[in-house]
């Protein structure tokens, strides 16, 4: 056991570990139990934690009754920003109905700011919007309407064009066509 003589010598080695408390907050995705998504934020909510919960107004219909519901535009996902420290983790992982922060290999990964601005302004914007198969470039689609239906292909921008991409692996050679985005769909 060593034991530390001078005062300045131990500021040096405290130091690191009170820049990583002190580091600043990011937004990071909560993954709760199914349906628990209100729940966990109004939970957060009471421990000080900073949390956005996206919701749109859906309208429920029973047999006796009609019901307009804000429900989770990501279900199963409660946003929160806090400093990525052991003592916020604990304050968001005890709270009933989260699972876990997602993350790679142990640790939580952040979630940019201008994705989770980009989800505020549209909500904030009253446009209509609507729920969408996460697809990115390079992403493997099929085609779910008109001529092309059934057909698979990888999905690419050209030119702020989505194209479909067919390919004949054995020949080495591809095609492309021009496609709405909205007509394909993750294969």
């Amino acid at each position: 056991m060593f034991q530390i003589l001078d005062r300045n010598i131990q500021a040096v080695i405290e130091a690191p570990f009170l820049a990583l408390e002190s580091a600043a907050p990011n937004w990071y995705a909560v993954y709760t139990r199914s349906n628990f998504e209100k729940k966990v934020a109004r939970s957060l909510g009471c421990k000080g934690v900073n949390y956005f919960l996206p919701t749109v107004q859906e309208q429920h219909r029973w047999k006796d009754r009609k019901k307009t519901i804000d429900m989770p535009i990501f279900p199963g996902y409660v946003l929160v920003r806090i400093p990525d420290s052991a003592e916020h983790r604990m304050r968001v992982l005890h709270t009933d109905g989260t699972i876990r922060i997602l993350g790679y290999g142990g640790g939580i990964e952040p979630i940019p700011d201008s994705e989770v601005e980009s989800v505020r302004l549209l909500l904030a914007s009253g446009l209509r919007f609507f729920g969408h198969p996460f697809l990115r470039e390079g992403a493997r689609v099929r085609v779910k309407n008109g001529p092309l239906k059934d057909v698979e292909g990888v999905l690419t921008r050209f030119k702020n064009q989505s194209r479909l991409v067919l390919s004949v692996n054995l020949l080495a050679q591809s095609i492309a066509v021009e496609i709405d985005i909205a007509d394909v769909e993750a294969g």
